[in-house]
């Protein structure tokens, strides 16, 4: 036989029946018959019979899309398609056997079935792991997965994965989870999706995207080994790797394809060495329309290569001298297709009974059966009543839907119900009474009797004037990622992260997207705000951003609420995710501050804020059982992942399984499962450096009490029954204490100095009835324990707040409440941590620099000034600001029968230009501040009517303007709120609702009594005789015009005329509608005419 292959000609033709060329999208040589299994774009499986390719059988997979996997056995054939129908098998004469459709998932992918296996494994698009039975098809057991895993391999001693987001996992295959005993289970080898994988011998081969197209070839040994999972040097493949393939008679050599047909044999262990090259001849015909590889085999002896392109098509290369089997063998017999069992033959009489024909079985009962008394003799059906004129003619139409008012006259007792008793306090603010004190703003749900009132979730009830119409505290959730609430709660409340993160927002930033900065921001509005509700829209923007950027897929929120997600491993994926993020983001290599009293470690000569606040650094300690020599690594972790005890009885039953782990309460307390989940002792096998033996190795954490954290953050890890009963309620007694005290370890020994933590915060699961959950924050406010009140605990349910007892905070009676976060600090914290190098104050300067971002600005459209030294602003200084904005998000509206509509999720605007003017002294009414808003979000509508934002001006690249970023605009709006200023606007309260120093000039032209807010533009023309906003918004002429009301209201009250004239612009202002009239020769005698008789002398 020749080392070398050869194509054979011609190309096989696999015709389906309908007479037309399909594209070939599976391969696969069977392992013990002569047959080349083929999968199709029509979602056909056929058997192709030797090197001839006459057909066998041929059978459907499900679904009409192609044939995503073929998997062929010694007597069964496995199949899935692209058309989600599921995963099924069949025997070779293409009957099927059984067949796997979960329901809503969809499957991914599929693994092998090694000779010695029980099961298979298929991997599920809800993050998830589905083990099968491979002999009926029936599920074992689902497993939670971190991200979506695009490829299985399974063997007897491990399941490798690889996954959307580039990760090679390595997961024990009993149970689907990380292997056991491990430092790590997991290695990042491409920068985005794993597009090929093969494992071979002591190999895994992985193709996908890095920073050039090549292939990673990662060291098998290291799945037991995690310490030694590392690259080897990539081979390198100009062609761009579109199908990767291991040689079975090569122990270390692969074949790699590219979709123009070259072919690439080479040896991974020695890629210097000479390689095989060849490429496939594709037919003349397709040079107009360029035919490329879509499917690819080897056989089971390497003998055979097969290759299937778009034009449907099979080319065949082989070594073979002669003509010899595919599986290089005779092996079974080629099978023919299966032929349906032949009815039986009836021989009729009389007295042959009906029930002979066969019927199809039905578990419930037939419309047939319907009683006869119940049957009208004579059936007449009403035609539908006609639809009163009146409707008729104030009919609406909205989007193909038809709605109109009831008139009263066709209001009768059958339109009336029995309303309950009504509440005396108003929902909203616009329906509250001047009396009435406390709104009922939260809509909870009402079918989980399981779960307390208190803890289950919130909706905003939208009235017409959107979010602002009410008057609570908390955040709120009509925003995308708003399941981080409850995080961006604990964190507020963390006193050392709140005092970075607020110092953060006062330096100089480089990071256009950054959470540390949001927190600061979000911090500074949870302090002003006084129990009023807030927006985490920049935070949760970033969050989905950065996200998006880092192919995190597992944090992503698309507002669909479902009983898959699990928000329990979702916000501690989620907190993982933050704190990395927030230590790289807080540290500045040459600029970081000292928190901690005794210095940093030699061996960390410039620790990050957060590393310094959260960070455990110690050594671990490993050594060799051989040779018992030692060697030491310096290692830092910020989170605590919680390991429990075994389970060490057979029961399932949540009851005795609690009874059972809590007979040990030395083992099984808090502190004792957090001291072994921060110091457990890791066995683990690897090839020592000392006495080059292959030996069993034994690695420990070692810390000193006084290297343990200010403030201790764990992810509680329950995803099972067996974790939660460690939580559950027992005797009347918590698992989760008040304050634990923790103790380091060196060298196995435990220090005698003991570290002494209070309990803060945590992250709570609440899941009802249905499956679905959401999350909650319980926290020990530090504002409420220096005032002395009964109990310092808080229940953050989102945008409801209550105060709770220090028992329920701690309690997990039943398994609607599951813990995800929990947080500790040191008692003495605050003197632990130095925050006086953190600068706490903005820089004023910032009103005075250019911070323009445009690439193309036009200085002859800049308007504004900047602040000299001297026009700094001090406590009481009076600026006039208005803002534009344009829409993010359309407004989700559900339309009812009777015409009336509920707003399910409001729009969601942006701010996109805001302009500052000077309130007061010899430059009064010039701007200061006059900058666009730049936003790497997709704008839905620049509503450039009202804003007079058109398309380019936020693009860095087109806009003639000054663009600035979102943040620095931020920060110099909040210097001025520092600095004491007063805002002057109109309609400020929707923009400023949490800041009280606003003098709004809708509030000044108003009369509660008429209940009519009067427009700016009106105002304008009115009081001051301009005609504004005649054609695009302008925000320095709007800002500049609510300037000049309050100076007219000044001058009219200081001569005792306002109120007077106040009723006359109400009066007067009927009969034109309380819109200025149109621009004419008229219009302006009338506004001589106004501005005489109304303008202040």
């Amino acid at each position: 036989m020749a080392t070398s292959y050869k194509p054979l000609q011609p190309p096989l033709d696999p015709l389906p029946l309908t007479g037309f060329a399909q594209e070939i999208t599976a391969l696969a040589f069977d392992p013990v018959s002569d047959i080349l299994w083929t999968g199709l774009e029509s979602g056909t499986v056929t058997a192709m019979l030797g090197t001839r390719g006459n057909k066998g059988p041929t059978f459907r997979v499900g679904g009409n899309m192609g044939v995503k996997k073929i998997t062929p056995g010694d007597n069964y054939v496995r199949a899935m398609g692209n058309s989600n129908d599921g995963l099924g098998s069949w025997n070779k004469g293409g009957a099927n056997k059984w067949s796997f459709r979960p329901s809503p998932e969809n499957i991914i992918t599929f693994s092998n079935t090694p000779p010695s296996s029980s099961f298979m494994v298929a991997s599920l698009d809800s993050l998830e792991m589905a083990f099968l039975s491979p002999v009926t098809g029936a599920p074992i057991r689902r497993v939670s997965t971190t991200s979506l895993l695009t490829h299985l391999e399974l063997s007897h001693s491990m399941l490798v994965s690889g996954s959307s987001d580039g990760f090679i996992r390595v997961h024990d295959p009993r149970t689907g989870m990380g292997r056991a005993n491990g430092a790590e289970n997991f290695v990042k080898a491409h920068s985005r999706s794993i597009e090929g994988f093969e494992t071979l011998g002591n190999f895994i081969f992985t193709t996908g995207m890095g920073e050039r197209l090549a292939i990673s070839t990662i060291s098998r040994s290291s799945l037991y080994d995690v310490r030694t999972m590392r690259p080897l040097p990539p081979i390198p493949f100009s062609a761009g790797p579109a199908f990767i393939h291991a040689l079975p008679n090569r122990t270390s050599s692969l074949v790699v394809i590219s979709i123009h047909g070259l072919i690439h044999v080479v040896d991974a262990s020695n890629p210097a060495a000479s390689i095989e090259l060849y490429q496939l001849d594709f037919p003349s015909y397709a040079t107009d329309n360029p035919s490329y590889i879509t499917a690819s085999a080897i056989s089971p002896s390497a003998t055979y290569m097969a290759f299937g392109d778009n034009d449907g098509r099979i080319h065949i290369m082989s070594q073979a001298d002669g003509e010899i089997p595919f599986n290089g063998y005779d092996g079974q017999p080629v099978p023919w297709a299966n032929t349906p069992t032949p009815l039986p033959e009836i021989q009729w009489t009389k007295s042959t009974p009906l029930n002979f024909i066969g019927m199809p079985h039905f578990d419930t009962q037939l419309l047939s059966v319907w009683p006869s008394n119940l049957t009208s003799k004579t059936p007449s059906y009403s035609p539908p009543p006609r639809i009163p004129p009146q409707i008729l003619t104030s009919m609406k139409y909205n989007e193909n839907i038809a709605y109109a008012n009831l008139p009263k006259e066709l209001r009768g007792r059958r339109n009336m119900t029995n309303a309950g008793p009504r509440r005396g306090i108003g929902r909203f603010r616009s329906g509250k009474n001047a009396t009435e004190s406390e709104p009922e703003t939260e809509s909870f749900d009402r079918d989980d009797d399981e779960v307390p009132r208190i803890y289950r979730r919130v909706e905003i009830e939208y009235s017409k004037f959107g979010i602002e119409d009410f008057d609570f505290g908390g955040l709120e959730t009509h925003i995308l990622h708003s399941y981080t609430n409850s995080v961006i709660q604990i964190m507020h409340y963390i006193r050392p992260i709140r005092q970075l993160a607020k110092g953060h927002t006062t330096i100089n930033c480089p990071e256009e997207h950054c959470l540390l900065c949001e927190q600061g921001f979000i911090s500074l509005m949870l302090e002003d705000a006084h129990g009023t509700n807030c927006q985490a829209s920049n935070f949760c923007k970033t969050v989905g951003f950065l996200a998006q950027g880092s192919n995190a897929i597992e944090l992503m929120d698309y507002g669909r609420e479902g009983t898959e997600v699990d928000y329990a491993q979702k916000i501690q994926t989620f907190h993982r995710f933050l704190i990395d993020r927030m230590k790289s983001e807080a540290s500045t290599p040459t600029q970081n501050p000292a928190l901690l009293p005794y210095g940093m470690p030699p061996q960390y000569p410039s620790i990050s804020p957060i590393t310094q606040i959260l960070g455990i650094a110690g050594q671990n300690v490993i050594m060799c059982y051989t040779c018992k020599g030692i060697r030491e690594t310096h290692h830092v972790t910020h989170i605590v992942d919680l390991v429990y005890p075994k389970k060490t009885v057979a029961s399932s039953d949540l009851p005795y399984l609690t009874q059972s782990l809590k007979s040990n309460e030395q083992a099984s307390n808090f502190t004792s499962i957090l001291r072994s989940s921060l110091f457990r002792q890791i066995t683990h096998k690897a090839t020592c450096q000392l006495c080059k033996q292959f030996s069993n190795f034994v690695s420990r954490r070692s810390i000193s009490s006084h290297q343990l954290p200010p403030v201790l953050a764990i992810n509680a890890s329950v995803y099972n029954d067996e974790s939660f009963a460690f939580w559950q309620d027992y005797r009347n007694s918590t698992f989760l204490q008040p304050q634990i005290s923790l103790r380091g370890q060196i060298g196995g020994i435990d220090d005698g100095e003991e570290a002494i933590y209070k309990l803060r915060a945590l992250v709570v699961k609440i899941t009802r009835k249905d499956r679905k959950s959401h999350l909650v924050a319980i926290v020990r406010v530090p504002e409420a324990e220096k005032q002395g009140l009964n109990s310092p605990w808080y229940l953050f349910n989102d945008f409801v707040v209550t105060n709770i007892s220090q028992r329920e905070a701690l309690s997990f009676q039943g398994k609607w409440k599951v813990p995800a976060i929990v947080y500790f600090e040191r008692l003495n914290v605050e003197s632990i941590l130095d925050f006086s190098h953190l600068t706490q104050k903005l820089d004023p300067s910032i009103l005075s620099q250019d911070t323009s971002i445009s690439n193309d600005r036009d200085r002859s459209l800049i308007k504004h000034e900047f602040l000299a030294p001297n026009e700094l602003p001090k406590p009481g200084t009076l600026v006039s600001i208005d803002a534009e904005f344009v829409l993010m998000q359309q407004e989700e509206t559900e339309f009812r029968s009777d015409g009336t509509k509920k707003v399910l999720r409001p729009a969601r605007l942006s701010l996109a230009r805001v302009s500052v003017l000077r309130g007061d002294g010899p430059r009064q009414g010039t701007p200061f501040i006059d900058d666009h808003i730049h936003t790497s979000e997709t704008i839905v509508d620049y509503l450039t009517e009202f804003s007079g934002i058109e398309y380019g001006d936020l693009d860095p690249a087109l806009s003639k303007y000054t663009l600035t970023p979102l943040k620095l605009v931020y920060k110099k709006l909040r210097l001025l709120v520092d600095c004491g200023c007063i805002f002057i606007g109109h309609g400020l309260s929707k923009d400023f609702r949490i800041i009280n120093q606003v003098i709004d000039t809708v509030d000044l032209y108003f009369i509660r009594a008429r209940s009519r807010r009067l427009s700016l533009r009106f105002l304008s023309w009115y009081i001051l005789g301009e005609h504004i906003q005649t054609g695009n918004h302008d925000s320095i002429e709007d800002a500049r015009s609510a300037l000049r009301l309050y100076n007219a209201y000044q001058e009219l009250e200081g001569q005792g005329l306002f109120d007077q004239k106040l009723e006359e612009i109400y009066r007067e202002g009927r009969q034109y509608g309380f819109k200025p009239p149109a621009l004419t020769t008229d219009s302006e005698e009338i506004i001589s005419s106004i501005s005489s008789s109304h303008l202040p002398s």
